[in-house]
């Protein structure tokens, strides 16, 4: 497949080293040329240093025999109108852009010029996908990462033990035996200062270790618990950060009822007042997250959960850290530079929520071939959760789960039979028409694919 990719900041970044490295012919334009060298260093790709907007620079970036555009700089306009050439001069069959700007998004006029004058397949908002990553840490406190497959009744949970975590030291496969009603499932480790790797049978758990697993959402809580995770059902919320996220996620908190209660705090007096003015039951302060007296006025004694969504990683670290010292139960910060992430632990933050890999998550989610339905990037693109259809014509069809010929560094996490979840046993048969979760190393993903496509058509 030959992909273009405008934007070699972040997201360009991490989708072409995604594509690049499962054999895909892959161009990178950007209007920065320090970009455009260092990403063709360091991957298998071609370089276009221009504007992706110009019709000139696409026809050089290889428009015309393109499959897939990805619009993903960091200029809304720039996106829409590359998609608008990659359309109308050069015919490429599939078009993604990264739109930002809200005012694009509103249904009001969105249907109308995507459908008759903005020849765009799918518009990915980064905004809109981080607030969904937020609302979801509210919802598992005790989860570093959570994210829904299978029709949203199974979720893949990252947790981090504790020394007093009941099952330390227990091979996962007497956990299976202790819990055989448990619909929870560990899939990976990430063993204390080592790298992530799939689980094995044999593994035991050990404090400091960080476990993703499946879980069937009734067995959420049961599984928290196991885990020594407390299951607290707290609902006030002191929000930092009014931009679109923040916005977002205190509109969501106001329409689930009058038992979620929400505070926002916004430095900017004209964004304070724009929330206010946005806003209903929740509570808006002008004024500095970092300052005491601030969050005193905000009650954060009370605060169940504080999350942090300014635009600035190291004020939403520093926020995370005050407020937890302050009393706050839950703190969750927003990170752009995952570098960051080692050190929550250390400022007892309990989670993060990565804006990049959300947005690779969604994008390589618009990319994937055959009967895949749903793509989910783990860790720094370590891993992926990839869902798909199982075909009739897929090796693991008609075969037990102990004999299927999945790759090593690939396990299957979870099942869906005729609309019931299954959680995976080694004599569950996998039949024609089953919907199957993946967790797999990134290098192991391109063989995962190849079970589910039905042609060498990317559509």
């Amino acid at each position: 497949m030959k992909v273009i990719v405008c934007g070699a900041g972040q997201v360009g970044w991490q989708i072409a080293r995604h594509l690049s490295s499962e054999n895909n012919d892959v161009t990178v334009v950007d209007n920065d040329a320090a970009l455009v060298r260092l990403i063709t260093d360091s991957l298998d790709v071609a370089g276009i240093t221009g504007f992706a907007s110009h019709p000139d620079i696409l026809e050089r970036a290889g428009a015309r025999d393109a499959d897939m555009i990805i619009a993903a700089t960091f200029s809304d306009e720039v996106n829409m109108i590359a998609c608008q050439v990659a359309h109308s001069v050069f015919t490429v069959p599939r078009k993604i852009a990264r739109v930002r700007a809200q005012s694009y998004l509103d249904p009001e006029w969105s249907d109308i010029y995507r459908q008759d004058h903005m020849p765009i397949d799918v518009i990915i908002s980064p905004e809109k996908e981080v607030a969904e990553a937020a609302l979801r840490r509210l919802a598992a406190p005790a989860a570093f990462e959570i994210h829904g497959f299978l029709d949203n009744s199974a979720q893949l949970i990252g947790l981090t033990l504790d020394e007093d975590c009941p099952v330390l030291n227990t091979p996962l496969r007497q956990l299976t035996e202790l819990f055989s009603t448990l619909r929870a499932y560990v899939v990976g480790i990430r063993p204390e200062s080592r790298r992530l790797r799939v689980a094995d049978s044999d593994d035991q758990l050990f404090a400091g270790d960080q476990v993703y697993l499946f879980v069937a959402n009734a067995d959420l809580d049961r599984t928290m618990e196991i885990f020594g995770k407390t299951v607290t059902s707290g609902s006030r919320s002191l929000i930092l950060g009014a931009g679109n996220v923040g916005l977002s996620v205190a509109q969501t908190l106001e329409e689930q009822g009058k038992k979620a209660r929400a505070k926002l705090i916004e430095r900017n007096r004209e964004r304070a007042e724009f929330a206010a003015d946005s806003l209903e039951r929740t509570i808006v302060l002008n004024g500095d997250g970092l300052d005491v007296d601030i969050l005193e006025e905000a009650g954060i004694r009370n605060v169940h959960s504080f999350l942090a969504v300014t635009d600035d990683d190291k004020t939403n670290l520093l926020s995370c850290a005050r407020a937890k010292s302050m009393g706050a139960r839950l703190t969750i910060c927003l990170i752009n530079d995952p570098s960051l992430a080692p050190l929550m632990q250390p400022l007892g933050i309990d989670a993060y929520i990565n804006p990049r890999g959300t947005t690779v998550s969604s994008i390589l989610r618009h990319v994937r071939h055959g009967r895949i339905r749903a793509v989910y990037s783990v860790g720094d693109a370590e891993a992926e959760v990839i869902e798909a259809q199982v075909l009739s014509t897929s090796s693991i069809a008609g075969k037990r789960v102990r004999d299927t010929d999945l790759p090593e560094g690939a396990i299957i996490g979870a099942l869906q039979k005729r609309g019931q979840l299954v959680i995976p046993r080694g004599e569950t048969m996998i039949e024609e028409g089953d919907s199957v979760t993946i967790f797999s190393m990134s290098a192991q993903v391109p063989e995962i694919e190849k079970l589910f496509r039905v042609s060498v058509d990317f559509f």
